[in-house]
C-alpha cells in the first residue's frame, strides 16, 4: 500500500461516519450514499490537498459543494418537468423530417468543432451557465471566455453552413439486421 492509499484509508475510516451524518442532516433518502461516495471520491483524487490538521472540516466543505451540485441538478430536473408539462398537447400528427434533418446538421457541425470549442458552447447551451459562471469553470477571465464563445459560435455557424449546403452530408443507411443478433 503506497502512502496516498494509506492516507486515504485512514481518512475514510476515521471520518466516513461523520461525513455520513453531516449529509443525512441535510438530505434524506437513497441519495445520501451517493453524496458520501462523491465526497470520498473527491478526497481520493485530492488526497494530497487534504489538510492534515483539519481533514474533517475540509471534507465537510467538499460535502457542502457536492450537496449544492445535487440541489442544482434537482432544480434543473424540476424545471424541465415543469416546462414539459406546460408544453401544449401535440397529438396532431406532424412530419418531423425537416426538424430531424436540422438537428442532425447541427450535431454534425458541432462534432466537427474542436473539443475546446465544444466545451465553450456546452457550458452556455447545455449547462445554462452565464458567461461569468462559465469563465470560472474554465479558469479564465470573463472577457477571455466571452471572446472564445463568440469565436466558437462563429465556427459553428461556418460548419453548419457547410453541412446544410449538403456538400458534405452523407446519406443515412440502415444497419444490417444480421448484426442485431436476431
Amino acid at each position: 500500500m503506497d502512502v496516498a492509499e494509506k492516507q486515504f484509508t485512514e481518512l475514510y475510516e476515521r471520518h466516513h461516519g461523520d461525513v455520513w451524518r453531516y449529509v443525512t442532516r441535510r438530505i434524506v433518502g437513497p441519495d445520501v450514499g451517493d453524496v458520501v461516495a462523491e465526497v470520498f471520491l473527491v478526497a481520493w483524487r485530492r488526497v494530497g490537498d487534504v489538510p492534515s490538521g483539519s481533514a474533517l472540516p475540509w471534507l465537510y466543505g467538499v460535502a457542502r459543494l457536492v450537496l449544492s451540485n445535487e440541489a442544482r441538478g434537482q432544480r434543473r430536473w424540476q424545471e424541465l418537468a415543469l416546462r414539459v408539462a406546460a408544453e401544449p398537447d401535440r397529438s396532431v400528427i406532424v412530419d418531423h423530417a425537416d426538424e430531424v434533418v436540422s438537428q442532425r446538421d447541427v450535431a454534425v457541425a458541432f462534432g466537427r468543432l474542436s473539443a475546446a470549442d465544444q466545451e465553450v458552447l456546452r457550458l452556455v447551451a447545455w449547462e445554462r451557465l452565464s458567461t461569468a459562471e462559465a469563465a470560472v469553470v474554465l479558469g479564465q477571465s470573463r472577457a477571455t471566455y466571452a471572446m472564445r464563445l463568440m469565436r466558437a459560435r462563429r465556427r459553428l455557424r461556418t460548419q453548419l453552413g457547410v453541412v446544410s449546403d449538403g456538400a458534405e452530408r452523407t446519406p443515412w443507411t440502415a444497419p444490417s439486421m444480421s448484426n442485431w443478433g436476431a
